[in-house]
Formats: structure tokens, C-alpha cells, sequence
């Protein structure tokens, strides 16, 4: 293949995950956005208590990719292996979320002891045990959808999150406002909204998926599970360490205030937004480096690899752009509160900076994974998040006293050294892969 057919293959496996991607993300920004309108409050709660859930649900999506490389390296017409995949990875995915679902409700009962302010901890609480259940529904869904694109369908996945987030969109306009009869839920509204919607998405990827695959039975293999449980614990884990220290940095913020944490939170959706196109990108460069591991494919496995770099690269660095320019109506968008918005704004000049390395960490976690080298990568990320970014974002938000821009400041420094560790590891792996 030449570069260019390279490129053009990237773009084209990538654009509906990206979509599906978004479809995860695009549930909290609406979310995000309509809770905003009824009050800081409520947003801030929105944000506490998505501190928790969004690191069960990422953890619970990374342990989920697990499925995409060994059916993207498998044989097409093997059926069997891929039904085996399919139906281990269902039973073991369905157990998980059931367990996060658990940690999320007993979460729930101890959310006065972080520091917020009274009525943020008190609306929280009710918030994260509606929104939690979604996990459930969510896991069935990213199985089958991990194992469509494994067999390099992306398109079925991207179709459900578009219609997913419109029910959502128009759930939340009628259960947070009181529209159409419905009582105004506020806050609690939002919650119930993810729930049914996600509901609706696994329902229709299991139709949409089903209706194509015939041997389906559930049938345990012990040694299929453990292989997927060597590959998604620690993919897990490496979301856990980012996201967690995403979210670690929202309770600092709101040890500053409900306003700090507030304007956090729109900062962190919008960058969540490209970092979800970015994982977007990493899931495909899985696929395209699983492909030729099963082709025993060395100088093209080293084409696809490199071109997701460039190509997340080049997507990151729009995605700055327009952080910078558009900084203050984007955050118009999500709150009334002039101050709210100001702090936010410039929370986006510092997220610009740091999108190019948030970019290249998640590809390259992707393309490692491809080469189902996970364990390396877990211990990088944890090394850049919680060695580095939150100490150092504690150090200079409140020993320096910057603020929350301190805070981030060390996120920032925290994505750039996971980004360089990345590729540099995916360098050095590739020049020892020999294939017989």
C-alpha cells in the first residue's frame, strides 16, 4: 500500500468510529449543556457526580476493546472463533457492568465526604444512582459494537450512537424542562434520559448485529476469556488512570468552589469532545495494526501505525484552533454566569495546548493495543497521570496558588510525556517484530 492509500484508509475506517465515539460524549454534552440552563448548582453537581461515573464507564469501554484485535486478526471465514469471541465477550462485558454498576451505587452513599458543597453532594447523589444503571445497556452495546468493528464494519455502530443521542437530546428536552406534560425533573431528568436512550442502543445494535451472525450461543471458554481479560483489564486501567485524573482534578476544583468546578466542567466537555474523536482514531489504527498482524504484514503494519499519528496530529490541531477562537461563545453556550464563563475560556486556551499530545497518547495506546501490547502502556499512563499531572497540578493550583488553572496546567504536562512514552515504545516494538 502507499502512504496515501495509507491515509485513505485511516479516514475511512475512522470517520463512522469517530461518530460512534462521539456518540458516548455527545450524551454528556447535552446533558452538560441543558442542566446548565436550569443552574450552576445543578451543573456542578452533573460534574461530581460524572466524575465517578465516567471513570466506571471508561474503564468499562477499554475493557471492552479487547474483543476488536483478536476478531480484526482473525481468519473471516473462521465463524467459529469469531462467535466465540462474540459470545465471551458478551458474558464477560454483562458481568462487568453489573459489578461498575454496583461500585457506582455504593459510591453514591459517600459522596459528602469529597469536599463539594452541601447541595452539590445532595443533588449528585440521586443523579449518579439513575445514571449509573445506564452501564449496563452501555457494556452489551460496546460488545457487539467492539465486534462489528473488528470485522471492519463501522458503519451499523455509527447509525445507533446518531440515533441514540437524538432520542437522548429530545428525552432531555422533555424530562429536564417538563415538556409535554412530563414533570420537570431537572437534574434527575438528564439522568433517566442516558438511561433510556442507551437502552435503546443496545437493543438496536443487538438486532442490527444478530440478524447477520448464525452459530450464536452462549457457550463459556475459559481460555478465550482470559486471553480478553489480558487485553481489556489493562486497556481498562489505562483509561481509569486518565480519566480518574481528569476527575480528580474536577474535586480539586471544587474544593476551590461550585463556580470553579462549574467552569471545569465545560472546559473538560468540550475537550472530551476531540478526545473521544481521538480515541475514535486509536480504535481504528487497532483495527489497521491487527490486520497486519494478521497478514504478517511488517512494512505496512509500520505505515499504518506512523499514519495514525499523523493523521490524529492533524485532526488535534483544528481541534486547538478552534478552542482558541471560538473560547468565549462556546462557553456562552452552557451556562448564563459571566464569571463561570470567563474561568472557562481560559481553560480552553490551556486545553488548545494540550490537544495535539492528548491525540497522540490515544493513538498511540491504540496502535499498541493492535500489537496486543497493553502492559507497558498501563504502567506509562500511570506514571504520566499520577506521578506527574495531579501532583503537579495540586503544586501549582494551590501551593502556587493558580488556581484551577494550575490544575490543568498539570494535566497538561501529564498528557505530553504519556504522548512522547507512546511512541516512543511503538518504535521500539515494531523493529523486534519478526513473523515466521
Amino acid at each position: 500500500m502507499t502512504l496515501k492509500e495509507h491515509f485513505q484508509k485511516n479516514i475511512i475506517l475512522a470517520y463512522p468510529v469517530v461518530i460512534g465515539q462521539l456518540g458516548h460524549i455527545m450524551v454528556s454534552v447535552a446533558d452538560t449543556v441543558m442542566v446548565g440552563r436550569v443552574g450552576v448548582i445543578p451543573l456542578a453537581a452533573a460534574t461530581f457526580a460524572g466524575t465517578f461515573y465516567h471513570i466506571l464507564m471508561m474503564f468499562g469501554i477499554g475493557v471492552s476493546y479487547a474483543v476488536t484485535p483478536l476478531v480484526a486478526a482473525a481468519k473471516p471465514d473462521d465463524q467459529s472463533r469469531l462467535m466465540h469471541y462474540l459470545q465471551n465477550g458478551l458474558l464477560l462485558n454483562f458481568l462487568l457492568s453489573v459489578g461498575l454498576t454496583a461500585i457506582a451505587l455504593g459510591a453514591s452513599q459517600f459522596l459528602m465526604f469529597f469536599g463539594q458543597e452541601v447541595p452539590v453532594a445532595e443533588a449528585a447523589e440521586s443523579y449518579l444512582i439513575i445514571v449509573s444503571s445506564s452501564l449496563i445497556p452501555l457494556m452489551v452495546f460496546q460488545t457487539y459494537r467492539q465486534f462489528s468493528e473488528g470485522k471492519s464494519d463501522t458503519f451499523n455502530p455509527m447509525v445507533v450512537s446518531i440515533v441514540s443521542n437524538l432520542v437522548n437530546v429530545g428525552l432531555n428536552y422533555v424530562l429536564i424542562y417538563g415538556a409535554l406534560g412530563f414533570p420537570e425533573l431537572g437534574l434527575n431528568g438528564a439522568a433517566w434520559a442516558t438511561l433510556i436512550s442507551r437502552v435503546v442502543m443496545a437493543l438496536m445494535m443487538i438486532w442490527m448485529i444478530r440478524k447477520h451472525l448464525t452459530g450464536f450461543k452462549f457457550e463459556f471458554e475459559w481460555a478465550q476469556a482470559k486471553r480478553m481479560i489480558k487485553i481489556g483489564f489493562p486497556s481498562g486501567l489505562q483509561y481509569v488512570f486518565e480519566v480518574g485524573a481528569f476527575a480528580t482534578a474536577a474535586i480539586m476544583a471544587g474544593w476551590i468552589s461550585a463556580e470553579a468546578i462549574a467552569a471545569h466542567q465545560i472546559a473538560i466537555n468540550l475537550a472530551a469532545i476531540s478526545f473521544m474523536c481521538a480515541t475514535g482514531l486509536a480504535a481504528a489504527s487497532t483495527v489497521r495494526i491487527g490486520n497486519q498482524m494478521g497478514l504478517k504484514d511488517l512494512p505496512n503494519l509500520k505505515l499504518a501505525g506512523y499514519t495514525s499519528f499523523i493523521t490524529v496530529a492533524i485532526f488535534m490541531s483544528f481541534a486547538a484552533l478552534t478552542f482558541i477562537l471560538l473560547r468565549e461563545p462556546l462557553a456562552a453556550l452552557y451556562v448564563k454566569d459571566t464569571g463561570v464563563q470567563t474561568v472557562a475560556a481560559g481553560l480552553l486556551v490551556i486545553a488548545a495546548a494540550f490537544q495535539i499530545s492528548d491525540g497522540l497518547q490515544a493513538v498511540g495506546l491504540g496502535v499498541l493495543r493492535g500489537l496486543t501490547d497493553v502492559k507497558v502502556p498501563t504502567l506509562i499512563t500511570f506514571v504520566a497521570y499520577w506521578l506527574l499531572a495531579i501532583p503537579g497540578g495540586y503544586v501549582l493550583g494551590f501551593v502556587f496558588d493558580l488556581g484551577v488553572d494550575g490544575i490543568w496546567y498539570g494535566l497538561s504536562g501529564g498528557l505530553t510525556v504519556a504522548a512522547i512514552l507512546h511512541m516512543y515504545r511503538f518504535s521500539n516494538l515494531i523493529k523486534k517484530v519478526r513473523f515466521n
